[in-house]
């Protein structure tokens, strides 16, 4: 067991794939010399050549398009966008190609490869480069969607996700970076996609979760237990696979539920999760399920404005306190 960054797991499960693996190779802005705007690479260039780690033009639709069709003739690509934000130019190939390939080819054709990158806001970088893009690539069937939430998980759904014969979206809270944790040492530490993790164990309330958004809930739940409130926390870490038995068996024992998504509310990941658990645990709930999203407000650039979009552990409290139908002591 090794405490390392954020960054730092996802470049060892990068160099331990492309080591296991002489098919995968990595390909992106900024991959190679510059060692990744977020140095996410740093030093697989000099390790793995020019052929595995391949430094590209800014265009992302170009290189996704290269990334789907080397992958359809039996490589692995992990295709690095810079950010995800940008990753909406390469849309078309990511949606159109990528995940419906092996359908439309009658099972001829896989498309074994991962599109990564930074995700969701940072500090003051306003509305078109602070997107919380989980529920747009979950719509699409035939891709496969995840959100680590520390490094421990960084390095093991990346390293999944590599594996996986299927198109695989990596989400990375660029927030997280450099945020330290223990992550097991050795090539054969792996998190299975459509794997759910409880952070957090409790007895009162389910605050379901995925992403940066796992931190701000482990921040409500130690406010909560100041308040005598036992709260558990979900990391769903999968997106699309849900990990359904792990949500319900939560509800099954807290009886209430808040979801907590970066994104916004409207066809956001908690309106799938609050249905799922409307069908499947409906006899189980106590109160309405409650949902705390971003503002429904492009990002502001403004900082004071932008933290009020966000959401906070202070929201999550006063949502987990209107399920326990209770006024806050603390």
């Amino acid at each position: 067991m090794a405490v390392i960054t954020y960054r730092e797991a996802l470049n060892a499960a990068l160099a331990e794939e492309m080591e296991r693996d002489p098919n995968v190779f990595l390909m992106g802005e900024e991959v190679g010399l510059y060692n990744g705007a977020y140095k996410v690479s740093k030093g697989l260039l000099d390790r793995f050549g020019e052929m595995r780690v391949v430094d590209t033009p800014i265009t992302e639709l170009g290189f996704a398009g290269l990334g789907v069709g080397a992958a359809m003739v039996g490589l692995r690509p992990v295709i690095e966008f810079m950010t995800h934000n940008f990753a909406m130019l390469a849309w078309d190939q990511v949606f159109n190609s990528a995940a419906k390939v092996l359908y439309m080819s009658g099972g001829q054709f896989k498309c074994p490869i991962v599109f990564r990158g930074p995700s969701g806001a940072a500090l003051q970088l306003s509305a078109q480069h602070s997107h919380a893009l989980e529920s747009t690539y979950a719509h699409f069937p035939g891709i496969k969607v995840c959100t680590p939430a520390t490094p421990a998980d960084a390095k093991g759904l990346l390293k999944a996700a590599i594996r996986d014969e299927d198109p695989v979206i990596v989400l990375e809270a660029e927030m997280l970076y450099a945020l330290k944790g223990e992550v097991p040492d050795g090539a054969d530490f792996v998190v299975p996609l459509g794997l759910a993790d409880v952070k957090r164990e409790g007895t009162d309330v389910s605050i379901l979760t995925n992403g940066k958004m796992v931190h701000v809930s482990l921040q409500a739940a130690a406010a909560l237990e100041k308040q005598g409130v036992s709260a558990e926390v979900v990391d769903l870490r999968s997106i699309r696979p849900l990990d359904v038995d792990t949500i319900l068996a939560s509800i099954r024992k807290t009886n209430r539920a808040v979801y907590v998504e970066e994104g916004w509310g409207l066809a956001g990941i908690g309106v799938t999760v609050a249905d799922l658990i409307q069908e499947e645990a409906f006899d189980y709930l106590d109160a309405p399920i409650v949902r705390v999203s971003q503002a429904d407000v492009p990002m502001p650039y403004n900082k004071s404005l932008e933290k009020l979009a966000k959401p906070s552990a202070e929201r999550v409290v006063k949502a987990c306190n209107r399920v326990l139908y209770r006024q806050a002591t603390a």
